[in-house]
């Protein structure tokens, strides 16, 4: 049986069909323009956005007007922002939906509403933070307001006399202590929950995000029950940093745990396959590239102790002299100090409690900074004297392999770089 295979026709071969193209509106195909819809630029601000948002505030804040002063018994300054803020919306979307489609119109919507409350609370830090110093204005100028206590000055004592030196001491004393209690403990608490997964793992997470909302009166009641009662200590600044752990603790475990779920699991497996182990792993490769978002941690931790009233004055008593010592006698820390002060009718008790808070402001400011600093290195990232040493191994290196080499001795492979030079490189 013959098979015979199939020819093609006889004539001019055929053209193949063309591939389909994608037409952009406004380019031009074949020679010809197409018209189209043309692109908007999202990133620039329209004129007609401006006037479409000055044109809603200003029709807001007349029309809340007319109604408070003519039309309705309103009245209240809190009341007519709030309608004066519902008809600026209201209105900035009308006037919106005149040149965009429904997508669009919610769009400025929604930024116009985030942008307006990040505003809003802005304003609200900046009114506390001018309010605190404009009261304390006239404690702060005074340098004997940092060098000396509240012994020798009574309620009718002019500002030019007593301080808050024996509050800044007690406040670097229990936060200090605090925080030796909760980094160690808070991170290692964190790994353990990311890097040893269980039944038991789940429940410690479960309570460690229940403790977060825990109020602070309840831990101060837990440390003067349980160290002071229990185990017979006395008030001091060492109960009061114990009370402040506990409010701690919670927050900067859970930080620190959303942080290091964020490490990529490539960068662990890269890792293991190297052979290393898994606390190596940890302690080399996911602590180094958390090491921002755990300082940040960190920071939440210590600005919710430094503020902590009620647990202070449970555990610490409160005192007016100077003391330097936390394991005995009372201590008093700033934001107790503040509220003791303030509670006196006198004009300068009240100027001294605001100055207190000032500083309280600036000590929070100081610590802020200062971890920023330490802890903003990116992964991998070297600090200045890192880089030096680095430098200077590797001209060592260098001359060694230099040296060999005019000996005539063969230099080999990685056997032969010093130990100094293996860890500058991994």
């Amino acid at each position: 049986m013959t098979v015979t295979a199939p020819q093609s026709p006889v004539g001019p071969p055929k053209e193949p069909a063309p591939a389909p193209t994608t037409e952009l509106p406004g380019h031009r195909s074949g020679g010809r323009s197409t018209r189209g819809e043309s692109r908007r630029n999202l990133s620039t601000l329209r004129a007609t956005d401006v006037y479409a948002m000055a044109g809603a505030a200003a029709a807001s804040l007349a029309i809340t007007w007319v109604m408070f002063d003519r039309l309705l018994p309103f009245n209240g300054v809190l009341g007519f922002l709030v309608i004066a803020y519902v008809l600026f919306m209201g209105l900035y979307a009308l006037l919106v939906s005149f040149d965009e489609d429904g997508p669009a119109v919610r769009d400025r919507v929604a930024a116009a509403v985030v942008q307006s409350l990040g505003l809003v609370m802005l304003a609200v830090l900046g009114f506390v933070v001018v309010y605190t110093l404009y009261e304390g204005r006239e404690a702060l100028p005074h340098l004997n307001f940092y060098t000396e206590s509240m012994a020798d000055a009574g309620p009718v004592e002019p500002l030019s006399a007593g301080g808050i030196l024996h509050a800044i001491v007690g406040t670097l004393w229990q936060i200090s202590i605090a925080l030796l209690v909760c980094i160690p403990t808070g991170l290692v608490c964190a790994v353990f929950l990311n890097e040893v997964p269980g039944a038991f793992s789940r429940f410690v997470r479960t309570i460690v995000e229940a403790m977060t909302a825990l109020p602070s009166i309840v831990a101060g009641l837990f440390i003067y029950a349980t160290f002071i009662l229990t185990l017979g200590f006395d008030q001091s600044g060492l109960a009061a940093a114990l009370a402040i752990s506990v409010m701690m603790l919670p927050i900067i475990i859970r930080a620190s745990d959303v942080v290091i779920r964020l490490v990529p699991g490539t960068l662990r497996e890269a890792s293991y396959a190297l052979g290393t182990s898994r606390w190596r792993t940890v302690w080399h490769v996911v602590l180094p590239t958390s090491r921002s978002g755990l300082t940040t941690a960190v920071i939440l931790g210590t600005a919710r102790g430094v503020g902590e009233t009620s647990p202070v004055l449970l555990t610490a008593g409160f005192t007016q002299e100077f003391n330097s010592d936390p394991f005995h006698d009372p201590m008093v820390s700033l934001p107790l100090a503040a509220f003791k002060l303030v509670e006196n009718p006198e004009p300068t008790y009240v100027a001294r409690g605001f100055g207190t808070a000032a500083v309280l402001l600036v000590l929070v400011l100081v610590l802020f900074v200062a971890a920023r600093v330490v802890g903003g290195r990116g992964p991998g990232k070297l600090t200045r004297r890192q880089e030096h040493r680095r430098v200077r191994t590797s001209r060592r290196d260098a001359q060694r392999f230099a040296a060999k080499a005019a000996s005539g001795r063969p230099t080999t492979g990685p056997a032969s770089t010093s130990p100094a030079s293996t860890r500058s490189t991994t």
